[in-house]
């Protein structure tokens, strides 16, 4: 999921980084570094869509308890956003990047005690956990990335993160489903009780825990060379936090249907990556076993990936009210599609809606934050906080599918999310009056 506020630019070559003084930050050759955070929380992210079936089996969960795995990581930006905005303008950008990268092995290495205890509340904590570590060092990428270099090339800087963003919900899922997914035991957890079935759970999800031990420790090699360089910013300076203040923007209409269109739009695309395997496993659709659905998640991130790219051209031509308006719209096709065909057409078909959701997130924040001026950087934290839509929408999705009996029937929750962002895409297209 991107999380930069500006899609509208082309990608260019990186400049090489000039000396501070034009209002950037100076630091030789840290921007390669900053677009490997953008690949890291991206890629840990996008693996949540590979763990709901394994946890789903393991615990004989509903549709509506699996999606709490979701509820349980985007929780994370309501609560942590703020403070970790106000701990990167105390500690700064570098040393705040190596405290969220610690919370985040810390979050990985607490999948151990869930495991050996095999309760699933302990693996939402350890999620909740990694999250509040995501969350960190989104607050000091997405801005640094735009102080890294003169201001007048930084949508291509922030393009160009978008693409490593991608890059990573694109391969951990492939990556995770051959080893998460690839070795679910033959025996069901249903068929068991006691302590078979404490056994069953504890063994069977060792391979999660192995798999965010690795995590954990390229996390640590990763904030070891941060802060070998915590002290390579030149020109790094923070306002004064105002506190909650940003809160009095949603006031303005513009302002407010925007940030609720991100909460919207993180949870449709969200809900829809978390039903990705389980959907193309159902026998009407394409029938596939839970290892190769895993391996077609990628598809769905990598639309957004190729989407990125496309839509950075085009958005330099069209409205990019109007152009928010017809990926919105073509999404809703595309449910339709899925929801009332069969077979490999209804099943591409749901994958499709990743390219859709391409240019929404910077398309959504760059509308709803035009004439904010002075207070952009309010703006920002309120919409940050507004990605807790992937805690909402997902568990509402899951009980949907609980209560009609069939996921068909729930993707009309998505299919109301985009339904409301076109709607806001036909709003923004009028003129807005500067602050």
């Amino acid at each position: 999921m991107a999380m930069a506020p500006n899609a509208s630019a082309s990608v260019t070559p990186l400049e090489d980084d000039a000396k501070a003084g034009d209002g950037h930050i100076s630091a030789p050759g840290l921007q390669g570094f900053v677009f490997a955070l953008f690949f890291i929380f991206g890629g840990i992210t996008s693996l949540n869509d590979v763990i709901i079936p394994k946890l789903k089996e393991l615990f004989d969960l509903n549709y509506f308890q699996a999606m709490l795995i979701q509820s349980a990581f985007f929780a994370a930006y309501l609560f942590i956003s703020i403070p970790g905005a106000l701990l990167v303008k105390k500690i700064g950008y570098m040393r705040g990047a190596v405290a969220g990268l610690l919370t985040m092995m810390a979050g990985c290495l607490l999948f151990i005690p869930a495991s050996q205890t095999a309760i699933y509340g302990l693996f939402l904590f350890a999620l909740f956990v990694l999250a509040s570590g995501v969350t960190i060092v989104q607050v000091v990428a997405n801005p640094l990335i735009s102080l890294l270099g003169p201001p007048k090339t930084a949508p291509s800087r922030l393009t160009f993160a978008q693409a490593f963003n991608s890059a990573g919900t694109t391969l951990f899922p492939y990556v995770g489903s051959i080893v998460i997914l690839g070795s679910l035991a033959t025996v069901s957890a249903a068929e068991l009780s006691g302590p078979a079935l404490d056994a069953y759970r504890a063994a069977e999800s060792r391979v999660i825990v192995h798999t965010y031990i690795g995590l954990a420790i390229a996390l640590a090699v990763v904030a070891a060379v941060v802060w070998a360089f915590r002290n390579r910013l030149k020109g790094e300076a923070h306002e004064a936090s105002t506190g909650l203040g940003g809160f009095d923007l949603l006031k303005r209409p513009r302002f407010g249907f925007g940030a609720m269109s991100i909460f919207l739009y993180v949870g449709a695309e969200v809900a829809i990556g978390s039903l990705i395997v389980s959907y193309l496993m159902q026998d009407s659709v394409m029938g596939l076993g839970e290892q190769a659905a895993g391996k077609l998640i990628p598809l769905y991130w990598g639309g957004a990936l190729v989407g990125r790219f496309i839509g950075s051209a085009v958005l330099r031509f069209i409205s990019p009210a109007k152009v928010l308006s017809f990926v919105a719209a073509g999404s809703i096709v595309l449910i339709l599609i899925a929801a009332n065909a069969g077979g490999e057409v209804a099943g591409y078909s749901l994958l499709a809606i990743g390219l859709m959701n391409s240019i929404m997130f910077p398309t959504i924040f760059s509308l709803a934050s035009e004439g904010l001026g002075p207070r952009a950087a309010d703006g920002s934290g309120v919409i940050c906080m507004a990605i807790v839509g992937g805690a909402v929408i997902p568990p509402l999705t899951g009980g949907l599918a609980d209560i009609g009996g069939s996921l068909h029937f729930a993707l009309i929750l998505p299919a109301a999310c985009y339904l409301l962002i076109a709607a806001f895409g036909l709003f923004a297209r009028k003129p807005v009056t500067p602050l």
